[in-house]
């Protein structure tokens, strides 16, 4: 309606008139700019009204756990004529089998360079306006893709919520629960996370002290050919000075300040037994809440059986309105039974998420005890996990000769399914974080810091 109006705007300022030859009006009188605007706005309503239907109609397909016919996932085919996914048996296969490598290897990466190495190809498609996107190989993201599609749980998700799918499940319940928890543990900061290159034990996690914006990675290759690695304010390498004045840092000399301040806090005795006794404080409350939870779910699952199991012996007896209201009440059982199901399955991935980070923390501060003795041993890779378990900020200030070291607190009770997303932008604001810094801010001389040659 509004671009109409804004045609005949535009036929008034070029003097033209607008006569139709199937109605009675024309926009030469007032009568008949009345008429059209009454038409117009019967238009506009009659439209508005088929985009809610259709919008409702959508909404209430998907609740059906219906496909709307979108490009399925891997995994699936689409059969356009029942409205349904089918499972293609040769791609489900390989849907479990990268759920179960994810379990083992643990990285997304990892998984990803193992399927890639396998011949594994994501699949093509054409789009409806005859693009074709042909078949590539996986990347990270395609791999957290698959690994979060409720879809191979036989489910269909609507506005957050799940709700039963007409198609098969690919991935069983359990199994799809143990990798959430594993993905949502390493969103978390608990899990084991490495950078684009493990040979920067600081990317991710250091700050500029000018500025407040991440320092990123970069590296230069010398007269004799030898690579020299920094750390650069990531504004700085955006705008240059205007930006940031923090000058470059060398990687090497940065790297051992920060370890020499991890090395003298590892080889504090009370604070590891500091953080196994809070660790089991918290382990204890959060596993007695959990349990007891369970406990209250499994007795509600038990009395809804008991009672459907009344209602079915006598609805055979009975006929009419009664038999009719049992059977209401049946669905309504079935339907309790689910949703207490899916709660219950929910805790047991939590039960099992804080056993496994409890052992992880305790593994932790087991190599924290000989930290100094085996640091030299470890590889590269190693050494940038170990250093992001323990560190959680760096705050470099180079000008003034300051470094702040900010310490995960890894004893803190934490929920082991909080859905968190798992990968940080490259420029996000540092997190207003309630947790106070564990190290304070020690000075550092600017020689110490000065960039390699």
């Amino acid at each position: 309606m509004m671009d109409f109006a804004k045609l005949l705007a535009l036929f008034d300022q070029k003097d033209v008139t607008f006569v139709s030859t199937t109605q009675n009006f024309n926009t030469t009188n007032s009568m008949g700019r009345l008429t059209l605007n009454i038409l117009l706005s019967f238009a506009q309503f009659e439209r508005e009204m088929i985009a809610e239907r259709t919008r409702d109609k959508m909404a209430a397909a998907r609740k059906r756990g219906k496909w709307l016919g979108s490009r399925p996932a891997y995994g699936y085919l689409g059969d356009h004529d029942k409205k349904q996914l089918v499972v293609c048996e040769e791609e489900a296969e390989r849907v479990r089998t990268i759920f179960r490598m994810y379990l083992r290897l643990g990285s997304v990466n990892a998984v990803a360079k193992r399927i890639n190495d396998l011949g594994w190809m994501k699949k093509g498609y054409r789009a409806k306006t005859g693009r074709v996107t042909p078949p590539r190989k996986y990347r990270d993201k395609d791999v957290h893709s698959i690994l979060r599609n409720v879809t191979y749980l036989g489910k269909v998700e609507f506005n957050g919520e799940l709700y039963e799918g007409e198609h098969e499940a690919i991935v069983s319940e359990e199994l799809f629960a143990r990798v959430q928890s594993v993905l949502t543990s390493k969103a978390c900061g608990r899990g084991r996370r490495r950078g684009r290159n493990p040979e920067y034990l600081l990317q991710g996690i250091t700050w500029c002290g000018l500025c407040d914006k991440r320092i990123t990675t970069t590296a230069g290759r010398g007269r004799n050919k030898e690579i020299y690695r920094y750390y650069v304010c990531s504004n700085r390498g955006r705008k240059g000075r205007d930006g940031c004045d923090h000058p470059r840092l060398g990687a090497e000399e940065l790297e051992q300040l920060v370890v020499s301040r991890v090395k003298a806090r590892c080889t504090d005795p009370l604070l590891r037994e500091e953080i196994v006794a809070r660790m089991e404080v918290g382990r204890v409350e959060a596993m007695a809440a959990i349990t007891s939870e369970r406990e209250r779910i499994v007795a509600d699952e038990a009395k809804l059986h008991a009672e459907g199991r009344k209602l079915m012996d006598a609805i055979g007896s009975e006929t009419g309105t009664q038999g009719k209201l049992l059977a209401e009440r049946i669905g309504e059982i079935e339907a309790q039974l689910d949703l207490l199901s899916t709660e219950r399955c929910s805790l047991d991935a939590q039960l099992r998420g804080l056993q496994n980070a409890t052992e992880q923390v305790r593994a932790t501060v087991n190599i924290l005890e000989v930290f100094d003795a085996v640091w030299d041993e470890f590889e590269a890779a190693e050494k940038q996990d170990l250093v992001h378990l323990v560190v959680k900020r760096v705050v470099v200030n180079e000008p003034e000769g300051k470094l702040d070291l900010e310490f995960h607190d890894l004893a803190a009770p934490f929920e082991p399914l909080a859905t968190e997303p798992e990968d940080e932008p490259e420029d996000e604001e540092p997190p207003d974080d309630e947790a106070q810094p564990v190290a304070t801010s020690a000075p550092v001389s600017a020689a110490a810091m000065e960039a390699s040659p």
